[in-house]
């Protein structure tokens, strides 16, 4: 419903229960459970919306599918279950979120709406390389998930951008899949823990290239290799390879929020519980608030969480009044 509040002005004001940040599996999860609990739920989507899986291909490991499934159709079918039971989307990015007061306000453009209770949803945006080559390959050589995207890659030559933990780990997992992995690092040591590396060094089927940085990613509809250059030498040398997997971190998109709620060294959000956050009445799901596992499944699984934990908030409140 709308009406005026005091201190805005321009633009709309609207009143619901519960606003959810985020349109990826973690944001829509949250919403679905969220109306089926009888909320009135507003979800500030995002012109790009969708989350990661709107980069990725094909998915095979989201269970209910048999079949590979496209990541945006996958995406397409989680919103119209959303919206079917009834489930309000604004396809526009949230600007501000003041969380000093209450009700909470999230401004989007002009507009203001505001909230007993949010669910920030908004993810982790994937560190790229900044390379032009990079965005017109994204999804047809490039990604940046080898657990989601591995077993396209099987029996090929693949290369790994990175030299840390993630870097590692998904070099060691793509060894067991792909005939060949080659790291790509920008140093002449990994930042990697010592018994991940001592375990990559010790497979053979993967190869290290050191002080050495990706320069291009060469194909034509999708990737044949990739130029690098040595760092050192200034030597530029090409690598032929079907798949590139970019591994040098993730950054969560808690801008918005910063210096509002607590978070990690790493600007994840803090969790209290499955999905509290230091502000009582705002919750967090999916990889805004995991640097770990970053798997749509998870995602959902823990949207699901927060919308509960959202609706027993809603219900104490409504108990006090």
């Amino acid at each position: 419903m709308g009406f005026k509040l005091s201190g805005f002005e321009g633009g709309k004001v609207e009143k619901h229960e519960m606003v959810i940040i985020g349109s990826g599996p973690a944001g829509l999860t949250a919403a679905i459970y969220a109306v089926r609990g009888g909320a009135d739920v507003i979800l500030v989507g995002g012109y790009s919306s969708g989350g990661q899986l709107m980069l990725t291909s094909e998915v095979e490991n989201f269970p209910g599918f048999p079949e590979p499934i496209l990541g945006p159709e996958l995406m397409k079918r989680m919103r119209q279950q959303a919206e079917r039971l009834g489930a309000q989307i604004i396809d526009k990015d949230a600007t501000e979120i003041n969380l000093a007061e209450r009700p909470f306000k999230v401004k989007v453009e002009d507009d203001t709406y505001i909230a007993e209770t949010l669910i920030l949803a908004m993810g982790a945006s994937a560190r790229e390389l900044g390379l032009p080559s990079e965005r017109k390959f994204k999804g047809k050589g490039v990604s940046y998930c080898a657990v989601c995207d591995g077993m396209f890659f099987k029996n090929m030559d693949v290369a790994v951008i990175g030299g840390g933990d993630t870097a590692i780990e998904d070099a060691i997992y793509l060894a067991k899949i792909c005939n060949s992995v080659t790291v790509i690092h920008r140093r002449d040591k990994l930042r990697a823990q010592a018994v991940m590396q001592k375990r990559a060094f010790s497979l053979p089927n993967i190869k290290f290239v050191w002080n050495t940085e990706v320069v291009e990613i060469v194909g034509d509809s999708k990737v044949e290799g990739i130029k690098v250059k040595n760092r050192i030498t200034n030597e530029v040398s090409y690598i032929p390879v079907k798949g590139v997997f970019v591994d040098i971190g993730h950054v969560p998109n808690t801008m918005l929020v910063e210096g509002q709620v607590e978070l990690t060294e790493n600007k994840y959000i803090k969790l209290y519980g499955e999905t509290g956050t230091s502000v009582k009445g705002v919750f967090a799901a999916g990889d805004i608030a995991d640097p770990v596992y970053r798997q749509a499944v998870t995602a959902a699984g823990m949207g699901a969480k927060a919308a509960l934990d959202a609706l027993r908030y809603l219900q104490e409140i409504k108990e006090k009044e």
